[in-house]
């Protein structure tokens, strides 16, 4: 995949292509259904296969008080679009002065003159332009008059009315219900962050953990204790992850994500920890004592190792002296 951060960066040369715009975040099955008919109409046309996408949510400039949380960040969000098998990603800077441009203005600067569209895929409720004024109907117009086709994709719905969408998925990981969220956006959600030195409580009562720095990337899950998965150093590791204050200890911060390694004790402070969700298997609680919160966490490795298809733990377990 050739990857353009700005439409400064697309050769002169480009195109000709077929292209498809969006905020794209999380990259879930309703943008993967756009994004398969667009490469499988471009193969058939001999065309470029393209993702126009922003560098940010214009929500961030037009109205940050209703600015969404991000399910991923650019570098997430364009390693997952990699996997689709486009031709092509080009990242537009989404300043003041773009929100400004007129739906004709984006159209002959964006995609006649930068992409050379021959052929637009948007799926539904589409907007372009100034406050978002362009309509699907007014591209398809603009496209008549340039010289390419728009094709409007029917959105994603699992079940019922309700279609998938960024904003679902959101609302499902805000619950916990990371499987879910996983099976919308064929793929399992994920935090990607710094570990940084903890309070070594974990190494005490025999569970060491991965303390992630409170900047991450990727939409953080309800609190609680999960199945994960860990990848460090290109290694997929099946792990324990907490994520929360720990009732139980003063002075841990909110959001905190720890990450126990099962059957890996690693030095990782400093390096870069990608935490993938498998299942959410209880929420946090504060316990009485110390041994009471050990005799849980052994549990829940029990519960986690289940869900991996790990063996059982064989070392001993409980605070170390």
């Amino acid at each position: 995949m050739r990857f353009y951060p700005s439409l400064d960066d697309v050769p002169a040369d480009f195109g000709p292509s077929a292209v498809t715009i969006g905020k794209f975040d999380g990259v879930h099955s309703g943008h993967r259904s756009i994004i398969a008919n667009l490469r499988r109409e471009a193969a058939v046309a001999g065309l470029v296969s393209t993702v126009l996408t922003f560098d940010r949510h214009p929500f961030a400039l037009l109205s940050p008080e209703t600015l969404p949380e991000s399910l991923t960040s650019n570098d997430q969000k364009r390693a997952v679009l990699e996997t689709t098998g486009i031709d092509a990603l080009v990242m537009i800077e989404f300043t003041h002065a773009f929100s400004l441009k007129e739906p004709q203005d984006f159209v002959t600067d964006v995609l006649v003159a930068t992409l050379h569209a021959q052929l637009v895929f948007v799926g539904p409720d589409f907007r372009f332009g100034h406050w978002g004024l362009g309509t699907a109907e007014e591209l398809g117009r603009l496209g008549r008059l340039h010289g390419f086709e728009v094709r409007e994709i029917q959105a994603v719905r699992p079940s019922g009315d309700r279609v998938i969408s960024s904003t679902w998925i959101r609302d499902l990981l805000a619950q916990g219900r990371v499987a879910e969220a996983a099976t919308m956006l064929e793929r399992l959600a994920t935090v990607r962050g710094v570990v940084v030195p903890g309070e070594r409580r974990g190494r005490e009562l025999g569970y060491p953990t991965a303390n992630l720095a409170r900047s991450v990337e990727g939409y953080v899950p309800a609190d609680g204790v999960y199945a994960a998965y860990a990848t460090v150093d290109g290694r997929r590791i099946p792990a324990a992850v907490s994520i929360g204050n720990n009732p139980t200890f003063v002075g841990v911060p909110d959001k905190q994500i720890e990450a126990h390694l099962l059957d890996e004790d690693l030095d990782l402070y400093g390096k870069t920890v990608e935490i993938a969700f498998v299942e959410y298997i209880r929420g946090m609680e504060k316990f009485a004592s110390v041994g009471e919160l050990v005799t849980q966490m052994t549990q829940d490795e029990v519960r986690v190792r289940q869900l991996l298809g790990m063996p059982d733990r064989t070392t001993p377990i409980g605070p170390r002296s």
